[in-house]
């Protein structure tokens, strides 16, 4: 057994570098996805299978750690039974990606962007083709260099991971390195856009007792007050990035 979790841990070693390769397109679709939420528009995330599935892991983290609700949407070829299941020959179909993205009424002041291990989902590949048809900005990662979905791509990030230790398997390499990069894309847009103090998530909801406790604390290191008084503040204002706020106007 060590021999296969050795050889597995010595493949996943290499995806980071895969993404320092690629850094320079990443920082460009990440400017883009900010110019468009910096003016109101919506993040779309486009993929099948393993790549729809982190996708839609990544839209919804977005509510619960920085309060921001229906800016960032991931969608599956086959809808949401296939977030469990595998719905077969879904990703094969070119019109449908445009169809789910229709009922969300994307219009050029959203960004697109599709995520394909391969390069080549058909799903993939139509949805960003419409979706250029009707000047929405699009973007993609993908797995391979030269890709067609590439190609069809404003802004492209192509992370060639290689080969994966059980041939085929592109939830390894391919997936981990799209998931770490759609936590760069997600994570920086929302410091971009003022979600984040410091490195603290000030915008988070507090729906449950162990992020309402995290809060008091961020409200008593920051404003360097008691429990009591922060836990006031926070069920007063909701947010930690509105209590903090208030008080400092109340203070000034």
């Amino acid at each position: 057994m060590m021999d296969l979790i050795t050889g597995i841990n010595t493949e996943d070693a290499t995806v980071a570098l895969v993404i320092k390769e690629a850094l320079p397109q990443i920082e460009k679709l990440i400017t883009a996805v900010v110019a468009k939420m910096k003016t109101g528009g919506r993040l779309f995330y486009i993929g099948a299978g393993t790549s729809g599935r982190l996708g839609i892991l990544d839209a919804s983290e977005i509510p619960p750690t920085y309060g921001v609700h229906d800016k960032v949407i991931g969608l599956i070829a086959g809808g949401d039974m296939a977030i469990r299941k595998a719905v077969e020959n879904a990703e094969d179909d070119l019109q449908q990606a445009w169809k789910d993205l229709s009922s969300y009424h994307i219009s050029s002041n959203d960004i697109l962007i599709g995520i394909a291990a391969s390069g080549t989902t058909p799903y993939v590949l139509g949805g960003l083709q419409m979706a250029k048809q009707q000047a929405v900005i699009t973007g993609c990662i993908v797995c391979n260099t030269g890709s067609a979905i590439a190609s069809e791509s404003d802004y492209a990030v192509e992370l060639p991971t290689g080969p994966e230790f059980v041939t085929g398997s592109t939830r390894m390499k391919a997936g981990t390195a799209q998931k770490m990069v759609l936590n760069m894309i997600s994570t920086t847009a929302m410091i971009q856009l003022g979600k984040v103090q410091g490195n603290k998530m000030v915008e988070m909801q507090l729906s449950n007792h162990k992020l309402r406790k995290r809060g008091v604390t961020m409200l008593v290191q920051e404003l360097h007050i008691s429990e009591e008084a922060a836990q006031a503040l926070l069920q007063e204002n909701k947010t930690v990035k509105k209590s903090i706020k208030a008080y400092r106007e109340a203070t000034s």
